[in-house]
């Protein structure tokens, strides 16, 4: 089917062969179209998937960190249990009327539970007496002059410091000596 012009320079058939070709181009680009929205929707819907997988496993992870620290926490009043149940026998001992050195051997049994639980959970005992300063490690409470050890040398223990893993949880509070001879090295 032609069109007819009323232009004498524009041939029909080219017209015509032109629109088909237009209309066969607008009809791949609705394909193509259509292709890329159906391409794009199973993206959308991939990338949602995924943020949904990703946020269930944020909060799993949330949980067990949760679990994990509440069972840290339940291990050591386990461990911590036995020497409550001591230090309440060592009372009703006392009360009751028992000895001195009774309570005392229960004191330091239940002293050396307690070392036994912070052992077990990677406590250790800093107790610097005789050793150099380490304020890394150790707080000053006071200096003492001693002229026969020397400069910084921890003169007495007031308490006793611990570390976790290598990180000082509370640093032993000492005495230091001063007016001594110089430290070597």
């Amino acid at each position: 089917m032609t069109k007819k012009t009323d232009d004498p320079g524009i041939d029909p058939v080219l017209v015509e062969d032109l629109g088909a070709e237009f209309d066969l181009r607008g009809d791949n680009l609705e394909r193509e179209l259509e292709a890329a929205r159906t391409e794009a929707a199973g993206h959308l819907e991939t990338a949602q998937r995924l943020q949904a997988e990703f946020e269930n496993y944020r909060r799993r992870v949330t949980r067990d960190q949760g679990d994990l620290v509440a069972r840290a926490g339940q291990r050591i009043v386990e461990d911590l249990l036995p020497v409550l149940d001591n230090l309440e026998r060592a009372i009703d001992h006392t009360t009751a009327g028992g000895d001195l050195e009774q309570l005392l051997k229960g004191v330091e049994m239940v002293h050396q539970q307690v070392i036994d639980v912070f052992g077990k959970e990677g406590v250790e005992v800093i107790d610097p007496f005789g050793a150099e300063f380490d304020p890394q490690l150790h707080h000053a409470v006071s200096q003492r002059e001693d002229l026969e050890v020397p400069d910084g040398t921890v003169l007495d223990v007031f308490q006793k410091g611990y570390s976790l893993g290598g990180r000082v949880v509370r640093p032993a509070m000492v005495v230091v000596s001063t007016g001594g001879p110089a430290r070597k090295g």
